[in-house]
């Protein structure tokens, strides 16, 4: 399901304590630290140097608009993917993602065959509520996802309509790996909100498996 997208033009969202409502917890693995410290500084300069980011626009409320982070999708040839709207095609891995692709591999037990990176380039860059459940993605995908640089706030809510209403809020680490998986997609959504709080950097990887 694409993400909402007038959402993510709203207000500031405060940063609040880490937080986790309800009788139900999404299915996430956590792993705070997946990659060694030294590891991570590394990853994230090559990243941001070397992965071809992309400034998506949309159209919202009758005008185009710049989706409020940078992206860039990577993959085996022929893995294209579409979501909210915009279509991506597949560029060639380059050697730090397939480095870090082997790590979230094991920490999952499954093989990916595609990522998308997200730059949040401070506190005003947000992803808004969604759900990775595009029908590409099969049913209940395992996702492996990768956060370097800044620490975000990583939020989760169940569905409109399951109950109970339930939420559960991660602050997702430098060198973090988090592991989505069982019924995640089908029964929650998921944010990163912006912050009024100075904020650097992010880079977020979504690993996937494209059917």
């Amino acid at each position: 399901m694409g993400e909402d997208l007038s959402a993510q033009f709203d207000m500031f969202e405060e940063a609040k304590s880490p937080i986790e409502v309800g009788g139900l917890k999404p299915d996430y693995d956590y792993f705070a630290r997946a990659f060694s410290k030294a590891d991570a500084d590394r990853y994230f300069h090559e990243l941001k140097q070397e992965v071809d980011w992309r400034q998506e626009k949309i159209r919202l409320f009758g005008r185009h608009v710049s989706v409020p982070r940078l992206t860039a999708w990577y993959g085996d040839e022929g893995k294209n993917y579409t979501y909210s709207g915009i279509g991506m095609a597949a560029k060639p891995w380059i050697p730090s993602l397939l480095e870090i692709k082997g790590a979230v591999e094991k920490l999952a037990a499954i093989s990916f065959n595609s990522v998308l990176l997200n730059l949040y380039r401070d506190g005003n860059d947000s992803v808004a509520w969604h759900s990775d459940d595009e029908a590409e993605l099969g049913d209940n995908p395992i996702i492996g996802s990768v956060s370097f640089g800044e620490v975000r706030r990583f939020s989760s809510r169940t569905k409109p309509g399951v109950e109970p209403v339930s939420r559960h809020e991660l602050e997702l680490a430098h060198g973090s790996c988090v592991v989505m998986k069982g019924r995640s997609q089908s029964l929650w959504q998921h944010q990163v909100p912006k912050t009024k709080r100075p904020s650097g950097a992010r880079i977020n990887l979504t690993f996937r498996r494209i059917f």
